[in-house]
């Protein structure tokens, strides 16, 4: 079920009145499992059982991390939820990938092994979920978070339906003590999740699906395209894949917020980053702790010395990349971003000693290098990216677009940039608290109309959808 669909306007409202009609607390959260489940298995009802399967393991885990009292047993349950949930995802996701390397690098050494081969659909969100509930796993190992015995309410936690195919990433310690709360209607709550909805929207259906459709035919046809056109493309697609994923994460947190929960800040406005460091910490902020907290701290982070720390920031980035989809592009662009910081670190980069000028040109620089980097998180091949980027620099001419096409792309993007200006120096203009009510309700009246009038109402998947 889409976000941007009628099925889920007609969904969430009605799962929201029987929320706050249902009496109690622990029929509430039944509801909302129930709910939840419901939403997920609207894509392919089977794989409801991987997602029940990832629960339970996680679930037994860390009741047998509480039962053990030795460390050596502990550690058995922790390593065993993480094998075999990576196990699930490596073969939905990862199998395929690998045994047709694994031919392709037989094949050149005179061998020919024909491996055998899986035509299974991918689960929506599948990487989402278990990153959730792996991380579930590991605090309670570490004891960050108490263990949850309650089978239903664990199992809300992670499947709670309004970041359930696409983040953020919740941590247990945020979001689980939140199903044992009373949330009463409340009208504050209901209007800024209503806004926060409305700007996902926007950026989804004005900024991401207007950008896509110029976006995509270049991406996905290259030889027909020059340099100019790969230019344009390149510039407009981090655009897209910001729009469509900060939307998801507004619209889910705003969902969330209606019936009284708060989600984690997923997205801190990345385009202002002058350093590409800056980039991850404004960046899917709940992927990029997740891999902090649970990936490059254990290997040692920075109290190690300088060449293993740069290897640690490489490591963590590849495996970002690998994250992301079984594909040479996404491994790539994870390494880019490793190299990069690495680059960082060894100049010595440091953004609060730089004035005005130099925040400017750093500013600047990161821009373009991410740019640079989402072609070949874009490109559907290696091949694909490197001819893109050597257009780019190589055979520029003027692209085609229409005129109309491109002023209401230059329009959204001015807006964005408008209200990111205001959030990025805190320069809110407070109409939510006029006490006339016609004001306070302006915002949301002209977001649904500009919406309908601008969007691509189309319902179009959201990009992290595929990881």
């Amino acid at each position: 079920m889409l976000f941007n669909s009628l099925h889920f306007l007609l969904f969430f409202p009605v799962v929201c009145v029987i929320y706050f009609i249902l009496p109690s607390l622990r029929v509430r959260n039944l509801f909302l499992l129930g709910a939840s489940y419901y939403f997920y298995m609207n894509w392919e009802p089977v794989y409801a059982l991987l997602l029940f399967t990832s629960t339970t393991i996680t679930y037994l885990a860390a009741l047998g991390i509480g039962y053990c009292k030795e460390r050596r047993g502990k550690r058995l349950y922790l390593v065993g939820s993480l094998v075999l949930n990576l196990s699930i995802l490596f073969l939905f996701k990862y199998y395929n990938f690998m045994a047709e390397n694994i031919s392709d690098l037989l094949a050149r050494w005179g061998m020919s092994v024909q491996m055998p081969e899986f035509n299974l659909l991918l689960p929506v969100g599948i990487s989402f979920y278990i990153f959730q509930a792996l991380g579930y796993s590991i605090d309670v190992y570490r004891g960050n978070t108490l263990i949850e015995k309650n089978f239903f309410t664990y199992a809300l936690f992670v499947s709670f339906f309004p970041q359930l195919v696409a983040g953020p990433i919740e941590r247990s310690t945020n979001l689980l003590p939140q199903f044992k709360q009373e949330h009463s209607f409340s009208y504050e709550n209901i209007m800024t999740g209503i806004r926060l909805m409305l700007w996902g929207y926007f950026l989804k259906l004005v900024l991401a699906d207007r950008c896509a459709l110029y976006v995509d035919p270049i991406f996905n046809n290259v030889p027909y395209h020059n340099g100019g056109s790969f230019l344009l493309a390149s510039l407009f697609f981090p655009f897209q894949i910001y729009g469509d994923f900060a939307g998801y994460s507004l619209t889910a947190i705003g969902a969330a917020k209606v019936m009284g929960f708060n989600l984690k800040e997923n997205f801190r406005r990345p385009y202002f980053a002058t350093t590409v460091t800056d980039f991850w910490r404004r960046w899917h902020i709940s992927l990029s702790t997740w891999f902090r907290d649970y990936v490059y701290i254990p290997m040692g982070g920075n109290r190690v010395s300088t060449l293993r720390c740069y290897f640690n920031v490489m490591i963590t980035f590849i495996v970002s990349g690998i994250w992301h989809g079984a594909n040479w592009t996404f491994i790539i662009w994870g390494a880019v971003h490793g190299m990069l910081q690495c680059v960082e670190k060894l100049l010595g980069w440091n953004k609060e000693q730089w004035k005005v000028r130099g925040k400017i040109i750093h500013w600047g620089l990161t821009f373009c290098v991410v740019c640079l980097a989402w072609i070949f998180f874009r490109a559907n091949t290696i091949s694909d990216a490197f001819l893109i980027t050597k257009g780019i620099f190589t055979n520029l001419a003027m692209p085609y677009m229409r005129v109309a096409d491109f002023l209401a792309i230059a329009l959204a993007l001015t807006i964005v940039f408008m209200k990111e200006i205001i959030d990025e120096y805190d320069l809110k203009i407070r109409i939510s608290e006029s006490p006339i009510w016609i004001v306070r309700h302006m915002y949301i009246v002209g977001m649904i109309a500009f919406i309908i009038l601008f969007g691509v109402l189309n319902g179009d998947q959201f990009i992290y959808f595929q990881f």
